[in-house]
C-alpha cells in the first residue's frame, strides 16, 4: 500500500539508527558505552511520584479537560511570573503530551503549505521533520561555531522572505548546548517584529545552566515580544520526567485556543496522573532540580578539559543543557574516514561506544555526547576514543 507523501518526506533519524546498533551489540553481550542519551540519567523526585500515586488512589484517572488540568495551568502560570515575571492567563496556556507534541500542534495550526520556517543549525533534530509533516519549509541559517552556534540580527534579516511565518530559538540548546544573552535576543527580536515573523522559544533547557550564566525569555523584553512569542517548555528535563509526557506552550490566546482544539481531535488529554506529578513538579521544593543541576556542571567542568586533550577534537564550552558538541572534522581526517558518520560507525563497532553524528543535528563535522550518564562510564568512553584516535591515526 502507498504510503503518505508526508510521511516519505521525513528524514530516517540518525539517533535511532546509532541506538538500534548499539543496542544489537549490547544483546550480543558487548560493553557498550552510549553517549546519546537526551535525558537525565536521575530518578524522578520522589515527592512527584508520591503525588502521582495519591491522585491514582484519590480516583484522578479519567480524562482532563483537552488543554490540562486547571490547577496544572495555574502553577505554571505562577512559574513564569516567579521566573521571568511574565504574565499568562489560563486562556494562553495549553498542556500538551511533552513538549514535542506541543511543537507538533504548534507547526500543524500555523503552517500553510509553502510557509518558511528559519531554524537556525545546528538544530534539534524534530523541528525540521515536524514543519515538512505541517506542510512548511524549513529554511536553515547556519549559527557558525566562532560565535557560540548563534546566529546573528544580519544572518537572520538576510534569511527573510515573503513567506516567512516564523523562527525557531531554542536556548540553551540541544545539541551544542550554546545560551543566547539578553542582548542577542533582543536583536533577534527586532527584526522579527520588524517582519511580523512568530518567536517559537523552545526554552525546555532553562533550568540546566552552568557556569552563573542566566536564562532570559526572549518574551520577557517587551510587550511587544512577549504578544510575537509562543514559548514551548515541559518538566522533562528540568525535574527527570521524560517519560511522563508533560510540556506546555504558552503565548497568544488565538493560537493557544487552536491549539487546544487540535489536541481535543488527536490526545484528547495529557496523561492525567501526570499531569498531578507535573504539578508536584512545580510546588515549593525546588531542591531536586537543583541538585541535579549542580551534578551535571560537575560532570561537564571534569570531562570537557579530558575531552579537547583528544587529538582533532574542538569543543565550544557549552553553557547549558547536558551536552558536548565537538567538531571531529579534524579527527576524522587524522583516521582516513571519508566523514563523520562513517567515524562514529566504526567507533562503536570497534571500541564500542556510541555518538550521535551531527548530521542529523545539520551540522556534519560534529558529535554529540551527552554527559546525563554517570561520571565513571563518560570518563571510560573518553578512554576508549583516544585509544581509537591513536590506533587509527596515520
Amino acid at each position: 500500500m502507498e504510503l503518505a507523501n508526508r510521511v516519505k518526506a521525513l528524514t530516517p533519524s540518525t539517533t535511532l539508527a546509532i541506538t538500534a546498533k548499539a543496542n544489537a551489540l549490547k544483546a550480543e553481550g558487548h560493553n557498550v558505552i552510549g553517549l546519546g542519551a537526551g535525558e537525565p540519567d536521575f530518578n524522578t523526585p520522589e515527592h512527584i511520584i508520591e503525588a502521582a500515586y495519591r491522585a491514582m488512589k484519590e480516583g484522578h484517572t479519567k480524562y482532563t479537560a483537552s488543554g490540562g488540568l486547571p490547577a496544572l495551568k495555574k502553577v505554571i502560570a505562577e512559574k513564569f511570573k516567579k521566573d521571568q515575571n511574565l504574565d499568562y492567563s489560563p486562556q494562553e496556556i495549553v498542556v500538551g503530551t511533552g513538549a514535542k507534541q506541543s511543537l507538533y500542534s504548534l507547526f500543524q495550526v500555523l503552517l500553510n503549505d509553502g510557509d518558511e520556517v528559519i531554524i537556525p543549525t545546528p538544530y534539534w533534530v524534530s523541528y525540521p521533520e515536524q514543519v515538512k509533516l505541517a506542510g512548511g519549509v524549513p529554511v536553515y541559517v547556519e549559527g557558525k561555531e566562532d560565535n557560540a552556534f548563534k546566529i546573528t540580527p544580519s544572518q537572520l534579516e538576510e534569511a527573510v522572505t515573503g513567506k516567512t511565518k516564523a523562527i525557531v530559538i531554542n536556548s540553551p540548546s540541544n545539541p551544542t548546548g550554546s545560551l543566547y544573552n539578553e542582548e542577542e535576543l533582543r536583536q533577534i527580536g527586532e527584526v522579527c517584529l520588524k517582519h511580523n515573523i512568530l518567536i517559537i522559544s523552545d526554552e525546555i533547557y532553562e533550568k540546566l545552566i552552568y557556569g552563573g550564566a542566566q536564562h532570559t525569555s526572549i518574551a520577557q523584553l517587551s510587550p511587544e515580544l512577549k504578544e510575537q512569542t509562543i514559548i514551548i517548555n515541559g518538566v522533562s528535563k528540568s525535574h527527570s520526567m521524560t517519560g511522563w509526557r508533560i510540556g506546555y506552550a504558552a503565548g497568544n490566546s488565538t493560537i493557544i485556543k487552536a491549539m487546544t482544539n487540535l489536541d481535543s481531535h488527536s490526545t484528547s488529554n495529557p496523561t492525567t496522573i501526570s499531569q498531578y506529578g507535573a504539578i508536584a513538579a512545580y510546588g515549593e521544593s525546588q531542591k531536586p532540580v537543583e541538585e541535579m543541576r549542580k551534578a551535571f556542571e560537575s560532570r561537564l567542568n571534569t570531562v570537557y578539559e579530558k575531552l579537547i586533550q583528544i587529538p582533532g577534537f574542538s569543543c565550544v564550552t557549552p553553557k547549558g543543557a547536558f551536552y558536548l558538541f565537538p567538531n571531529v572534522k579534524e579527527a576524522v581526517r587524522m583516521t582516513g574516514f571519508d566523514s563523520v558518520d562513517e567515524w562514529v560507525a566504526a567507533l562503536l563497532e570497534e571500541e564500542k561506544v556510541a555518538l550521535v553524528p551531527g548530521s542529523g543535528f545539520g551540522s556534519p563535522d560534529n558529535v554529540r555526547l551527552s554527559y546525563a550518564t554517570s561520571l565513571e562510564k563518560f570518563e571510560e568512553a573518553l578512554e576508549r576514543i583516544a585509544r581509537f584516535m591513536k590506533k587509527k591515526s596515520k
